[in-house]
């Protein structure tokens, strides 16, 4: 199928241009499964931006966050706590060890977590708390820090969306006992599929590697810790190929680069959609005091879900690919049967039916952008002034 040349698609993975090259290092130094050299650079490069005690490579960030979900310890009968409005990983990945997922609300302004529901959906069957950091902008940490602390729960940080976004000058993932990274082809940095557990309790170090590589002692075999690996605990191959974490290689290479370069996008739609907001058509994204986000992705809220359903169809007549975000969790076939809901989640439901999200990948040229700032003032004002003429979405 030949490419529309006039389409603007939602994303394009980024290739720096020395992926391939990386990737026949990995082939001629003839160690493709993981822990090479790739992934030993991988591993530095993300304990030293982040100061995490261990970073482990992991085939995912939803194979990052089960291997979160054996060390935090859950089980049958727990509860974690963690927002309805997040992808469906967050929640699996402890049901899997049998916890129960308690959804509660959002924020109204970053859509994050609301903190004050998460204390009041605490019970003593509490083990967990998911902080997740949506669009890469995070959550109050230092609030559900103290919350996890009070209740003697594992903080975990669903950072997916949240590689070199910071809070209070502190990494995104490095904050709370664990936290989880994805390498995803829609993410900033990426290697099409791949993640890393960023274990930051000292206590859980050793156990975590074990977990990572099948449940057994191998890495400690490999650093001449023992004479022979043998099997520990539970765990599975929850590593990264080596010939991922090569293309990842040549990526983190240039993701502080990458981020500008997102980030001067995500600026000049804020900067274009100003006068939208001012007269009351959209909401902007909001980014309080103290968090420096990573332009993970831009987004705005339409009235309702009517006005969204008609902009998005109009954009889509405009050759402009922008889609909306995840169904809340509490409301999805799995959510009512596996989790419970604390609270009327309100919030969530409203403002997931609100929000759209705009093309944002780097290479996009001043062009596109025009085009993109042009459809969505032309959806957004026509499907708004037709609404107040009383004429039908």
């Amino acid at each position: 199928m030949t490419e529309n040349p006039h389409h603007i698609p939602f994303n394009k993975p980024y290739r720096t241009g020395r992926e391939a090259a990386m990737m026949e290092e990995a082939l001629h130094n003839a160690h493709l499964s993981s822990d090479g050299p790739f992934t030993a650079k991988c591993k530095a490069w993300l304990e030293d931006v982040t100061g995490t005690r261990s970073a482990l490579l992991t085939h995912s960030a939803t194979g990052a966050l089960e291997a979160a979900a054996i060390l935090a310890e859950v089980g049958p009968g727990d509860e974690v706590i963690m927002p309805s409005f997040t992808f469906v990983t967050t929640a699996t990945a402890f049901l899997l060890r049998g916890a129960t997922p308690v959804f509660v609300d959002i924020r109204e302004d970053t859509l994050n977590v609301d903190e004050d529901a998460v204390a009041a959906a605490i019970t003593p069957r509490t083990k967990a708390i998911a902080a997740v950091h949506y669009a890469g902008v995070g959550c109050d940490m230092d609030r559900l820090k103290t919350i996890a602390d009070d209740a003697g729960a594992i903080l975990v940080e669903d950072a997916a969306q949240a590689i070199l976004s910071s809070h209070n000058g502190q990494p995104l993932g490095a904050i709370g006992h664990l936290g989880a990274l994805s390498f995803h082809e829609t993410k900033n940095v990426t290697c099409g599929e791949g993640g890393a557990l960023l274990v930051n309790d000292p206590d859980m170090v050793a156990r975590a590697e074990i977990i990572r590589d099948k449940g057994t002692n191998r890495k400690e075999f490999f650093r001449g810790q023992v004479d022979k690996y043998t099997w520990m605990d539970i765990g599975s191959s929850f590593g990264m190929s080596e010939v991922s974490a090569a293309f990842l290689w040549a990526q983190l290479t240039e993701a502080q680069s990458i981020t500008e370069r997102r980030l001067a996008i995500w600026n000049r739609y804020y900067e274009a959609f100003a006068p939208l907001e001012e007269a009351g058509f959209v909401r902007r994204p909001v980014i309080p005091d103290g968090l420096r986000h990573n332009a993970h992705l831009f987004y705005l809220l339409a009235p309702d879900l009517a006005a969204r359903t008609a902009i998005l169809r109009r954009l889509n007549e405009l050759e402009v690919n922008a889609v909306f975000h995840y169904v809340p969790l509490h409301s999805s076939p799995a959510g009512e049967r596996f989790g419970r809901a604390h609270g009327d989640l309100t919030r969530t439901t409203e403002l997931s039916e609100r929000l759209l999200r705009l093309p944002l990948w780097v290479g996009m040229s001043d062009e596109d952008l025009d085009r993109v700032v042009g459809a969505v003032e032309v959806a957004v004002t026509e499907t708004l002034e037709d609404r107040a003429a009383g004429l039908p979405a």
